[in-house]
């Protein structure tokens, strides 16, 4: 039978709020927030389900919405593409770690141009997004694009209008390549957009630029769907073009140094590497410190992902933490959360008995 890392539950039936907390965790437990993260929940969340009868409910309501619904104890975890800093944590009684890589990606609608045909690079993102270059044919982008016949059509801009983890790594970067950018609009969760209209999430962000010729946004890899979207390839620090890809998405995060310490905050923003994609995402994954039956059930699920889960994940084109760091997480999840004890968990059930050790049940194969 499927076991899994977990922790002890503490003084059930104390109050009414555990005991709902404790009848969702038999029934199901309930995730929100960053929608880069929901086709690899969604996938996972059903594998899961056929193997353990769990069920795992993931709501794509955006990084911000997450987090406030966490800290309002309305759902178990969230996923957020913006790691919170560690005086934050503590101040909300949340712990976090990291359980999935991927890239936010440029996508056009161009008609005759396929998906990597077309070269950008952040500067040019940046003066598209700050509304300096207007049109498809502008000579800034016909320089770097020799041979490729670019339309006189006029570029609409699509970005996300809700607190959008996808949105904050997506400003970091242009920040980080445009001191324009930097000054004038800067990074967050939201920010105030020179020109374009809103999306309230990925999926819509894709449907807009399917329908809307001339139109630019940023999505993650997997919805660009199976007749995909037209995508940019970026230029990155060394000056390669690369093609956004499970490869290019695992050389941007295989040089990042993770530890438990700082509770895995990381910024991976234009990463050096001839082979690394400029505009990473990684996922955090926050719950909250205390104990309940709905942690430990969801920790379930999680260590199933990180240690069961990496094949389904590069299916989608996500990258999952390496063996050192999945045992890093297991031990943050140890020292961090309130009882200082780790259960062994029936993948569909409540906590067995305790113990102070953390155990790895199988070898994985090395990278993100």
């Amino acid at each position: 039978m499927f076991r899994c890392i977990a922790i002890a539950t503490a003084c059930l039936g104390a109050s009414h709020a555990l005991a709902a907390q404790t009848v969702q965790a038999v029934g199901g437990i309930t995730g929100a927030g960053s929608s880069f993260f929901d086709p690899l929940a969604q996938k996972w969340a059903a594998s899961y389900y056929g193997k353990t009868h769990q069920q795992v409910s993931f709501h794509p309501v955006g990084s911000g919405n997450g987090i406030d619904q966490l800290k309002a104890a309305t759902v178990t975890f969230s996923a957020s593409d913006m790691p919170l800093k560690p005086d934050e944590l503590r101040t909300s009684g949340l712990i976090q770690f990291p359980v999935a890589a991927g890239g936010l990606v440029p996508v056009v609608h161009l008609d005759g141009i396929a998906p990597g045909q077309l070269h950008l690079t952040g500067p040019l993102l940046a003066d598209i997004y700050l509304g300096k270059i207007t049109d498809w044919n502008d000579p800034a982008i016909k320089a770097i694009n020799p041979g490729l016949a670019l339309p006189d059509l006029k570029i609409v801009v699509v970005h996300r209008g809700d607190r959008s983890g996808s949105t904050f790594n997506w400003t970091n970067y242009l920040s980080a390549v445009s001191p324009q950018w930097r000054e004038q609009v800067g990074s967050g969760l939201t920010v105030k957009w020179p020109v374009g209209f809103s999306a309230t999430n990925s999926q819509l962000v894709a449907t807009y630029v399917k329908r809307i010729a001339g139109a630019i946004g940023y999505v993650e890899l997997a919805y660009t769907g199976l007749a995909p979207l037209a995508y940019a390839s970026v230029q990155n620090k060394s000056g390669a073009f690369v093609e956004p890809s499970a490869a290019s998405f695992k050389a941007a995060v295989e040089t990042v140094d993770w530890g438990r310490v700082g509770d895995f905050y990381q910024l991976v923003t234009d990463p050096p590497g001839d082979r690394a994609w400029p505009i990473p995402g990684v996922v955090f994954i926050l719950m909250k410190a205390e104990n309940n039956v709905g942690s430990s059930v969801a920790l379930a699920f999680f260590r199933w992902a990180l240690n069961e889960g990496r094949e389904e994940a590069a299916v989608e084109n996500y990258g999952t933490p390496p063996p050192e760091l999945v045992g890093k997480i297991e031990a943050y999840w140890a020292q961090n959360l309130s009882s200082g004890l780790v259960g062994e968990v029936p993948a569909g059930g409540a906590p067995k008995g305790t113990t102070s050790l953390v155990r790895v049940t199988k070898s994985l194969p090395a990278g993100y």
